[in-house]
């Protein structure tokens, strides 16, 4: 892949791109690895533990409502 391509996407060795061709026209996407993404990306949700908790015994409390 020439240089110029590799440094306007950002890409790092390994990293994965999706290559699209439409008629003439190429469209070249760099693919994100998704634990980087979570790790490095931006953050638009927040959740305490307290709230996983509680959500974690609301659900498992829905499991034994109706026994078979």
């Amino acid at each position: 892949m020439p240089k110029a391509v590799v440094e306007a996407l950002n890409l790092k060795e390994g990293e994965r791109v999706l290559l699209r061709v439409s008629g003439s026209v190429v469209t070249l996407e760099s693919l994100h690895d998704p634990i980087q993404l979570a790790l490095e990306g931006k953050k638009f949700a927040s959740i305490t533990p307290d709230q996983v908790e509680a959500i974690s015994l609301e659900q498992q409390g829905k499991g034994n409502e109706n026994p078979a």
